[in-house]
């Protein structure tokens, strides 16, 4: 009823007076002087700005400012991460010889493995190179390194006790002489134990002579020389024959986590030699030399204990 007593020109004047009291004003012009809420805007101060597209509110205006906040966050973290992937690229000449040579060392690396694979097939025979692939030259190459391994040791066997035999020979026709004449001078001299070549830096010396790399401990039972490369471990192992020893060995060799790859045996009455190639698997607590070395000499005491409680 009171909107009804208004006349035109103050109705106008009352519906934008509520209109800019209840909308707050985010627009970035700057308000123009003498202009507050106590004191509002006139229609005639106002002219034709109602009706021009300047008056129109800023749809930025309604977000809050928590979200221009954010919005304004996150475009300064986008620049940041710019700027840390930003990097000084190579120059295109650069890369280029760069790539050239790399092919190059390549090449040439390959060409040389080629070569090193020919001349190795060339030296095997050809029963054990099946294939011509690099694994079947490879695996050929180790059969075969192995079973020259075994026949040197058969020789150095076979040449002992040839050496043996002729210094028995010597020994008693230098001992009858030694008699008849009455001096006591033999023909004896220093014999070098069995397959010494075959052990360089023995960890438990027994037949051999000791050195600097062998093991302080008590007395050995046998003479073990351990290398290791990565997890392929190379043991020799010179002891006495005893029965059964070989499938205790092996059998011990099992429970250590120390899978036989390769097996050799020579013996020399009354001397064994073992040359055993294995791979230390990964449940082995063995992690050097030293370790294998007094597993395989506490394994072996044991075995001869047992056949000595036997005897």
């Amino acid at each position: 009823m009171a909107l009804e007593a208004l006349s035109s020109n103050d109705l106008l004047n009352f519906i934008i007076y509520e209109t800019i009291s209840a909308t707050p004003y985010t627009c970035h012009a700057p308000l123009e002087a003498g202009f507050s809420l106590e004191n509002p805007l006139k229609p005639q101060d106002l002219g034709g700005a109602l009706d021009t597209p300047s008056t129109v509110m800023d749809p930025r205006s309604s977000m809050g400012p928590e979200t221009s906040n954010r919005k304004q966050n996150l475009a300064v973290q986008g620049r940041k991460k710019r700027r840390r992937r930003a990097r000084v690229c190579k120059n295109k000449e650069e890369a280029e010889t760069q790539r050239m040579t790399h092919i190059a060392v390549e090449r040439n690396r390959r060409r040389q493995m080629n070569e090193h694979l020919a001349i190795l097939r060339s030296l095997m025979p050809e029963s054990y190179v099946q294939r011509g692939d690099q694994a079947s030259i490879v695996g050929g190459a180790i059969e075969f390194v192995k079973e020259l391994e075994h026949l040197l040791q058969s020789l150095e066997a076979r040449k002992h006790k040839m050496l043996r035999g002729v210094r028995e020979n010597v020994d008693d026709s230098s001992s009858s002489s030694s008699s008849s004449t009455g001096t006591g001078i033999t023909a004896n001299k220093f014999m070098p134990p069995p397959f010494s070549q075959f052990f360089v830096y023995p960890q438990y010396t027994w037949s051999q002579m000791p050195n600097k790399y062998t093991s302080k401990s008590k007395a050995a039972v046998a003479d073990i020389e351990v290398t290791l490369i990565e997890t392929h471990a190379n043991l020799r192992i010179l002891s006495h024959k005893s029965p059964r020893l070989l499938s205790k060995m092996v059998a011990g060799f099992q429970t250590l986590y120390l899978t036989i790859l390769h097996l050799n045996v020579t013996t020399v009455d009354p001397l064994v030699l073992y040359s055993i190639s294995a791979k230390v698997e990964e449940g082995c607590q063995l992690t050097s030399v030293d370790d294998i070395a007094g597993a395989v000499h506490h394994m072996l005491r044991i075995i001869e204990d047992e056949a000595a409680v036997l005897c």
